[in-house]
């Protein structure tokens, strides 16, 4: 893949990387009512809907309308946008922002790449990547984690944060995204917690205790 003009490859993986490292912190925090979509809508329709498409891929759902056309709708139930994953990648809290359209540019570029070689005429009303069917848009993000692929770092950092969104409501408070019945969360039977927002698991999870506590050990857990 030839380099492309404005795209700064390093610059994309340093703010990824920073973006990984700081959703723990993130996840601590009640979500935002509106700069994330605020942050999204300044971002513009093309790189969300390459972005969303992206990952529709790789956590596919059904699609929010008729006209949807990010979403492939290759499964029943809500993926990976519907979990939010537009909201953790534009999140303030995140170096994101101003990487994205040249993320989505990037992955667009290697869409008409592959369009051009298999000779598929790209509607000219979307996105490149999204003009694919879901089919080619699965063998595309295939290749892209090759081990010979000059961007795979940045298509793994940005699986990784997908899956996080789905996973585990990475850009959310667990208990707050758990009362709003996060797609992810609901769909992995992840646990409620107690009414005081804790969670707390008083049966082993091996069904007996391996062994005894040291005796040093405190009241929170931790060894002396």
């Amino acid at each position: 893949m030839e380099p492309l003009p404005g795209i700064d490859r390093r610059a994309m993986l340093r703010g990824l990387a920073a973006a990984v490292a700081a959703l723990p912190a993130l996840g601590t925090m009640a979500a935002p009512a509106a700069a994330a979509p605020a942050a999204a809508a300044t971002l513009g329709s093309w790189p969300v809907s390459t972005l969303e498409a992206f990952a529709d891929t790789l956590v596919p759902g059904e699609r929010r309308s008729p006209s949807d056309r990010a979403i492939a709708g290759a499964a029943s139930g809500p993926g990976a946008v519907q979990a939010g994953v537009i909201t953790l990648l534009t999140s303030p809290d995140l170096p994101l922002n101003p990487l994205l359209p040249g993320i989505a540019a990037l992955l667009d570029a290697r869409a008409t790449a592959y369009a051009i070689s298999r000779l598929i005429l790209l509607p000219l009303d979307r996105p490149p990547f999204v003009g694919l069917s879901f089919d080619h848009r699965t063998t595309l993000v295939t290749g892209l984690f090759r081990a010979d692929d000059l961007d795979r770092p940045i298509w793994q950092l940005l699986a990784f944060l997908v899956g996080l969104a789905f996973d585990t409501a990475a850009h959310r408070h667990t208990a707050q995204a758990l009362a709003e019945g996060h797609p992810g969360l609901v769909w992995t039977g992840f646990p409620q917690p107690d009414a005081d927002g804790l969670w707390r698991y008083p049966s082993h999870s091996y069904g007996t205790a391996l062994a005894e506590p040291h005796p040093a050990t405190t009241p929170s857990g931790s060894p002396a």
